[in-house]
């Protein structure tokens, strides 16, 4: 019996690290957003500028790009476990050093960049290990942790509202600092990725690019089509995710409606990462992953033909089925790609492409209301992004799944 066989039966059994990936990211990214109902407490407290403060976001989104290639590439020679360690300690310490922060520029080096840098620890490193430790059931195991961060939002942020209402800025972010430390450094013990000859097993089967280098690894085309397409599906939702609030009260909502939104598609975003995944568990990742950029591509332009509450939930319900089921896909199509031992670089590559198209979408899109008075230009360029990243997507190298027969094909060998 080959290796293969031997190992099968550990890969898709990593259920563990699946919750613990969940949970982690759930308390990162609920970190990061905090500071959307932070904002306002803050200006009025300390007299800081809402810029300055919203600036806070930016440089996280910057640092969490750029640490995340990084923390890749420390989680291939070091292993996931000590690097997300490493960002369950900085995590609440960021928040610490934020709560305790004396100037605006204080609180921008310790909520921006340590906090971004902090929560881009638990992206790379946790969905490389995923994406080793199962094979069938791959594109669920991967949406389910990603589903874990899109829950954020919806967790964390009514916790610090409410803190925030009785103890104020300060005492909130302490608080969620030493919450962060109770619940991600327990969570630590379970980041196991499967037995290093169980994963290189299944990939013996796999694309030829499984055998690169790191360095090969992304100078080669399966990345490239990779990056380039991440980057643009980040591009093409990143405008109208921002903007669309603006643009519904420009159609006469009211701001607390308009809001409602965007919630509504972070909801049908969670739906979108389990149904996409289960699908692509089925069909594939890359046929699924063009499909749903397409859909996403088409959703976007569809926001310029709804002026009307129902309209604009109808619209955000779909969109946000697309642009969040799509993202864990690129996780899937790295790992058929290339080898767990490299996965971690391959992936903190490819999401600081994708920060760099988050950080694109909401200026452009700005940009184009500011010259033409109307955001018509931000959906439809929105959809021609959308439209360019399924037809990069088509471009990735079809990789062949090994499947059980295949495995014991040796066995039954004489």
């Amino acid at each position: 019996m080959n290796d293969t066989t031997a190992s099968s039966p550990t890969l898709d059994r990593n259920w563990a690290l699946v919750a613990a990936g969940a949970l982690m990211g759930c308390v990162a990214i609920g970190a990061v957003f905090s500071l959307a109902v932070l904002l306002q407490p803050m200006s009025t407290a300390t007299g800081w500028s809402r810029a300055g403060l919203s600036s806070a976001m930016t440089l996280a989104f910057l640092s969490m790009g750029f640490a995340g290639f990084g923390w890749g590439v420390l989680s291939d020679r070091f292993g996931p476990r000590v690097v997300v360690l490493a960002g369950s300690v900085l995590l609440g310490l960021a928040c610490v050093l934020a709560s305790r922060a004396g100037s605006l520029l204080q609180f921008q080096l310790s909520y921006g960049v340590l906090l971004g840098a902090a929560a881009a620890s638990f992206f790379a490193p946790v969905i490389a290990a995923v994406a080793a430790s199962f094979e069938r059931r791959r594109n669920l195991a991967i949406s389910l942790v990603s589903a874990g961060m899109g829950v954020a939002p919806m967790t964390l942020s009514p916790l610090v509202a409410w803190l925030v209402g009785d103890y104020g800025w300060r005492s909130s972010l302490l608080i969620v600092g030493v919450l962060a430390w109770a619940l991600t450094l327990p969570a630590v013990w379970f980041v196991r990725s499967v037995p290093a000859s169980a994963s290189a097993g299944a990939a013996d089967s796999g694309s030829d690019s499984s055998t690169l280098s790191a360095a090969q690894a992304l100078r080669s085309r399966p990345f490239t089509v990779l990056g380039a397409a991440f980057f643009a599906c980040c591009a093409a939702h990143s405008g109208p995710i921002f903007h669309t609030v603006s643009y519904a009260v420009g159609c006469g909502l009211s701001v607390t409606a308009a809001v409602t939104i965007y919630s509504m598609e972070g909801a049908a975003g969670l739906g979108g990462r389990l149904l996409l995944g289960v699908l692509a568990d089925r069909f594939g990742a890359k046929p699924v992953l063009v499909a749903g950029l397409l859909l996403q591509a088409f959703a976007a332009l569809a926001y310029l033909a709804v002026n009307q509450l129902d309209g604009f939930y109808a619209v955000a319900i779909v969109f946000g089925m697309a642009y969040g089921g799509t993202m864990p896909l690129y996780a899937s199509l790295a790992r058929d790609a290339f080898s767990p031992a490299i996965l971690g670089t391959v992936l903190g590559a490819a999401t600081l492409l994708s920060s760099l198209g988050m950080a694109l979408g909401p200026l452009i899109g700005g940009g184009l209301y500011d010259h033409y008075g109307s955001y018509t230009w931000l959906y439809v360029g929105s959809m021609a992004m959308g439209l360019a990243a399924a037809a990069i997507a088509m471009l990735f190298p079809s990789a062949r799944r090994p499947r059980m027969r295949d495995a014991l094909k040796p066995a039954l060998q004489p």
